[in-house]
């Protein structure tokens, strides 16, 4: 116990989380059920993850977390069906077109409700009336990405047959910046890098406020019928890392700086700020915001039924529990 203790931010709010069952022992490796959670595009929205995993939150909940590399979007429901992962970090975006697809998956929580992507034009386009028929960058098809280049594109007066829409990955500041397309959708930190460079905008969405499912967490849906304790467990630890990460500011940062391999500070106190600012700490869905995801992206043919594409009730469960509030009172608001 006085190891996971030391890992914690300070020793009265360890002995504190004892008492909720976060971290009520400190289990051998054989004993700890192993929790694969896909990692599509790392990001700020990604923190309460990190932070719970740098502090012990999921071991202390007898998982041993497994962070795994994922390509997302399409890709997401094979591997979640496959058991490749448990779990994925993805908007409900993919969700949506997963099930429409025969997939059957679930979002049973929200890292972001808010749809927190910027676009940015590269140098070479000094006007919007000149991406009709340039390259849009995508991380990848069916991603978070897609869906709200979409929207943009909207808002352009453009339709998807008006450009070319070209999958580049996550890392889409380089070839943005270098041509290689003509404008792409950023979240931080590399909208903050991007205003830095001076690179113009084309729309921003998270200036919108738009209630969006942005980065929820995903479960297949026959994973989550036969291993809903193990989800519990996940969702306990996440939520106290999020709630660490509000409380510790130093040590998250820190945390933020060394997953993202960021160096200026200007650059971790924007990923920071918007983090605080956009987290649901508890993480909740938003029914809103996924309701605008489903109007948005549901392709002809697809259920409307919102209860086809989320499961609120491990949440619902924790706060009739008194979970939520003992995480208020812990930690403070």
């Amino acid at each position: 116990m006085a190891a996971l203790t030391r890992r914690c931010f300070g020793r009265s709010a360890c002995l504190g989380l004892v008492g909720l069952g976060i971290t009520g022992f400190r289990a051998d490796a054989a004993q700890l059920t192993t929790f694969k959670v896909g990692e599509a595009a790392p990001a700020n929205t990604y923190l309460a993850i990190w932070m719970a995993e740098d502090a012990g939150l999921y071991q202390a909940q007898g998982l041993k977390l497994e962070i795994v590399p994922t390509i997302g979007g399409s890709q997401s429901g094979p591997d979640l069906a496959s058991g490749r992962i448990h779990l994925m970090h993805i908007g409900m975006s993919s969700v949506v077109r997963a099930n429409a697809a025969g997939r059957h998956l679930k979002a049973i929580g929200s890292l972001s409700n808010v749809n927190r992507a910027t676009m940015f034009a590269a140098p070479t386009i000094k006007t919007n009336a000149e991406l009709k028929g340039a390259v849009f960058g995508i991380s990848s098809a069916g991603s978070e990405s897609d869906a709200a280049t979409t929207l943009v594109l909207k808002r352009l007066g453009l339709k998807r047959e008006d450009v070319i829409i070209k999958e580049v990955g996550v890392e889409r500041l380089t070839p943005l910046r270098n041509g290689t397309i003509a404008a792409t959708l950023l979240g931080e930190p590399q909208r903050t890098e991007a205003r830095d460079m001076g690179l113009r905008v084309v729309a921003d969405l998270y200036a919108e406020r738009v209630p969006w499912l942005y980065s929820g967490l995903v479960a297949d849906a026959d994973y989550l019928k036969t291993n809903r304790e193990t989800l519990l467990r996940f969702l306990k630890a996440t939520i106290a890392g999020n709630h660490l990460a509000v409380k510790d500011e130093k040590r998250a940062k820190a945390v933020l700086a060394k997953e993202l391999k960021l160096k200026a500070p200007k650059v971790i106190d924007a990923s920071y700020a918007n983090f605080t600012a956009e987290t649901p700490l508890n993480a909740e869905i938003d029914r809103k915001g996924a309701e605008n995801v489903l109007n948005s992206v549901a392709p002809p043919g697809a259920s409307r039924n919102l209860a086809d594409y989320i499961d609120t009730s491990l949440t619902d469960e924790l706060r009739k529990q008194g979970f939520m509030e003992a995480m208020e009172r812990t930690y403070g608001r």
